[in-house]
């Protein structure tokens, strides 16, 4: 099918999905090396036969909007804690003032520079997953501050980014020579917005951009707060009806806190940041296309599965001990192959990225170990688990994935992405589905989560300056969400 012209998303009008690639691919003819991420801030229509982009800025697209975004960056400025933090500002700022995406670019390697400060953001339009073609990001939003003590035990996971690097299991000619500026900290959100929010990511890696990732590095941020929330809305007791035995159970007691952070921290600041393209190979969402994004996750996420057993770790005290890891792959294989059809309903395929990325890899890794056991399926009374049996060879194993992956990334090949994610991250046992509703239509925990925000009030003196900032609990998420229609409705309704 035309995934543009089938898809709920409105980054396009009237067009097909082979305009779209024609469009971008002819303006990559001509973008130079190392260009911006093309069409990331527009919307593609077409007008009178033509194809125009219809830009998100001040005057533009969304520009009633956009100028409340600059009102207030313009009043943080004279807060900024350094001269770098306020340069990166006031480049965000320029940039939704003339939506030039090389601007954009220009903040980017402004902001990655920024290591010095407590307090930091994110803001723009940035994530792509959700459009089909992997060009237009959505506008997101984030306000967080360090956390110190658990970024300086996590830092080391940065400073030691050449030995993962060194010792990855993907090809040599794949590997960077010198990992550059991969930051890393534990951060606190005070506020998020737009695709950030109410249902929130637990970790970030940016900027998207390779070249700037190769050539002045990234920041890579888990989100403290969100993940310790996450960890007490119920888990437990989904592990408890899903795994398979009493030692898994356990397993998941003891460590599951220490591994969920410790795969967070790999994913994010090592496996986003970790190998190279190869010469005059594009962006993979031009490269891959479709299946660019869904691969990207699936990379990160075999960089931790891989290095999570590896004895540094525990050296370097991150994990408590050598069998810790083990949690995390019981945990993994649970959710990649049954807990996460919780979210479909029976009949539908995979489409969202992280959930086709986990079954990739999840049914990989167990149709290669069939001829091992390495893991096995077992029903007992009517309900299916998944045993991992041999733990060393589900590491290989997520090792061969890892070196194909990066392969694909590195190489551009299309068609193995194709294979790889239609073969096992799309199609879904609609029985599983059942089974696996039918089972969690008992326990607390709901398929999806959201965070109501926490209400900020500045406190401000007779002359209106801000003295201070009150912070009121809001605990009814509707009415939280009718108060904020009401106070940031800044775009012109169409009747």
């Amino acid at each position: 099918m035309d995934v543009v012209q089938t898809s709920a998303v409105n980054f396009y009008e009237n067009v097909s999905a082979k305009e779209v690639e024609d469009f971008y691919h002819n303006m990559l003819k001509t973008a130079g090396e190392k260009h911006p991420m093309l069409g990331l801030n527009s919307k593609l229509v077409k007008e009178d036969g033509k194809l125009v982009e219809k830009v998100w800025k001040s005057g533009g697209m969304y520009g009633s909007a956009i100028d409340r975004v600059i009102e207030n960056l313009q009043k943080a400025i004279p807060y900024a804690e350094n001269p770098q933090q306020a340069k990166a500002l006031q480049l965000l700022i320029d940039y939704y003032k003339s939506g030039d995406l090389k601007t954009f670019d220009a903040f980017c390697i402004a902001w990655v520079q920024d290591t010095a400060g407590t307090v930091d953001l994110i803001n723009g339009f940035t994530e792509v997953y959700h459009d089909p073609k992997g060009f237009k990001g959505d506008w997101e939003a984030m306000v967080e501050y360090n956390d110190p003590d658990a970024t300086e035990k996590m830092a080391i996971v940065s400073k030691n980014a050449q030995y993962f690097e060194d010792n990855s299991p993907i090809m040599a000619e794949h590997k960077k020579a010198s990992v550059k500026g991969v930051s890393y900290r534990v951060i606190n959100v005070a506020m998020e917005g737009g695709d950030a929010a109410p249902s929130t990511p637990i970790g970030v890696n940016l900027p998207n951009s390779d070249w700037i990732r190769e050539d002045y590095g990234s920041k890579s941020i888990s989100l403290n707060n969100i993940e310790d929330a996450y960890g007490k809305a119920g888990g437990a007791l989904a592990t408890a009806e899903f795994a398979n035995d009493p030692e898994e159970v356990e397993r998941a007691k003891k460590y599951s806190e220490a591994c969920g952070k410790m795969h967070t921290a790999l994913h994010e600041v090592i496996g986003h940041a970790s190998g190279k393209l190869n010469p005059n190979i594009a962006a993979p969402h031009v490269t891959l296309k479709v299946y660019a994004s869904t691969l990207e996750e699936a990379r990160a996420d075999l960089v931790a599965l891989y290095y999570m057993p590896d004895p540094k770790l525990v050296e370097w005290k991150l994990m408590p001990d050598g069998e810790a890891y083990k949690a995390e792959y019981d945990s993994y294989i649970r959710n990649g192959l049954f807990q996460q059809y919780r979210r479909i309903q029976p009949g539908d395929d995979l489409e969202e990225d992280h959930m086709r990325n986990r079954q990739v890899v999840a049914a990989w890794v167990f149709d290669k170990g069939k001829a091992d056991n390495v893991i096995s399926k077992e029903v007992r009374n009517g309900k299916t688990y998944f045993n991992i049996n041999d733990y060393a060879k589900a590491r290989e194993l997520f090792g061969q994935l890892l070196r194909e992956i990066q392969r694909i990334k590195s190489e551009g090949d299309f068609n193995a992405a194709h294979d790889l994610v239609e073969g096992y991250g799309v199609k879904v046992d609609p029985e599983a589905v059942k089974e696996v509703r039918a089972r969690y239509a008992s326990l607390p925990t709901k398929a999806y989560s959201g965070f109501v925000q926490p209400k900020l009030i500045a406190v401000k003196d007779a002359q209106g300056n801000i003295t201070d900032v009150k912070v009121e609990t809001e605990t009814d998420f509707v009415q939280q969400m009718l108060r904020y229609g009401k106070e940031y409705n800044f775009l012109p309704v169409k009747n």
